[in-house]
């Protein structure tokens, strides 16, 4: 029996931290061996709200790349290929946005999240409206703002320039807009089965499934599957400030940090503010490095860690030492894979090319398949 189609990918960010390590990269190597797996770097979506900064994208994708091998994605098993190396799937978005209505998009909670706070943003501040010419501007309130969105919002230019200021200029982009549209291309194009998301994900995953309804429902043919979401369990990891870990917050244990960087982030973790001495006893279960143990110490050492915490003969810094050890110890062979792969970019560039090669296969047959059922004329 053949395996479901698995579809998933990630934007190039550069090196990953152990949060996506916990959050996808552990979980894709495992699902490779029940699923038939296509991991797509998706450099396009990248462009979504960092179209100003382009020139690290190269770098970035090597980076992701070297992390995710390293961690277990293998080629032999999975579909490895970079998003923009397969045109298919821009043509196949092109045709699905000619039926997806634009209330679809507009109603994603991304959007419509970010737009919110855009507004949020306007509404205490004072908002220049430049005249026809450009040469004047009237100053206004942002509640005048929104109340006149006839004669200011619908002119794209000035939307824009207010999104500008908030640095959120992304929000007047189809692009940005239209992203949930690419994903489910993406998804298309290979005819995913099984889409593994996150809870916050579910919405564009619906939004997919209605656009194959609506295709089919056009068109009077069954073409594609609606994909299937596959939960992960994903914890919330937070970063050695207590926040989510991100790379945006510079928060973040890497994946590829040598120990000496592990020990000294590790040393910046926050901890239970209330055990400031050794002898108070402290609250693992809040505790940022006690959550770092839970998934890379042994089950002993975890065990021996919340006992010990709880009844005030541990104190902070000695736990911190042996987080260390173990982060050090479980990322070593990775660390070890990541660094013997990076001496050898003729085989990453032979990983995407082939990848590249079967994806592009693929989704021409899809794309070939879509075309006919909208009755569009061969060459």
């Amino acid at each position: 029996m053949p395996k479901k189609r698995l579809m998933s990918g990630m934007r190039p960010t550069g090196k990953l931290h152990i949060g996506h390590y916990l959050g996808a990269l552990g979980n894709w190597k495992k699902l490779q061996d029940e699923y038939d797996c296509f991991y797509s770097i998706v450099d396009w979506h990248a462009l979504t709200t960092g179209y100003r900064q382009t020139e690290e994208i190269p770098d970035n994708i090597r980076e992701m790349l070297l992390d995710w091998l390293s961690c277990g994605i293998n080629p032999d098993k999975s579909t490895i290929y970079v998003q923009s190396h397969i045109p298919q799937i821009a043509e196949l978005h092109l045709l699905l946005s000619m039926i997806v209505p634009t209330a679809w998009l507009e109603r994603v909670p991304t959007y419509k999240d970010q737009l919110q706070e855009l507004l949020k943003q306007r509404m205490a501040q004072k908002v220049h409206i430049p005249d026809k010419e450009g040469s004047d501007s009237t100053l206004i309130d942002q509640a005048d703002f929104l109340n006149k969105s006839g004669e200011y919002i619908q002119q794209h230019s000035l939307r824009e320039e207010a999104a500008k200021r908030s640095e959120m200029e992304y929000l007047a982009t189809y692009g940005f807009l239209g992203y949930p549209l690419l994903q489910t291309a993406d998804i298309l194009a290979v005819k995913g089965e099984v889409v593994p998301v996150g809870q916050d994900q579910l919405p564009h995953l619906e939004l997919a499934r209605e656009i194959v309804r609506r295709f089919h429902f056009i068109f009077k043919k069954n073409l594609f599957p609606e994909p299937e979401s596959l939960l992960s369990e994903a914890p919330f990891v937070p970063g050695i400030d207590g926040r989510k870990m991100s790379k945006s917050y510079s928060n973040g244990i890497f994946i590829s940090d040598p120990p000496e960087e592990i020990q000294k982030k590790v040393k910046q973790t926050i901890t239970d503010p209330q055990k400031i001495h050794k002898g108070d006893p402290g609250r693992p279960e809040i505790c940022n490095i006690f959550f770092y143990h839970r998934f890379f110490s042994p089950e002993p050492l975890v065990s021996e860690t919340e006992k010990n915490c709880k009844n005030g003969s541990l104190g902070c810094v000695e736990c911190k030492k042996n987080l260390s050890n173990s982060l050090i110890s479980k990322l070593a062979p990775i660390r070890e894979a990541r660094e013997t792969l990076s001496k050898d970019p003729n085989r990453i560039t032979k990983i995407l090319k082939d990848g590249a090669e079967k994806a592009r296969i693929t989704a021409q047959k899809t794309l070939t398949e879509a075309k006919r059922s909208m009755r569009l004329l061969p060459l």
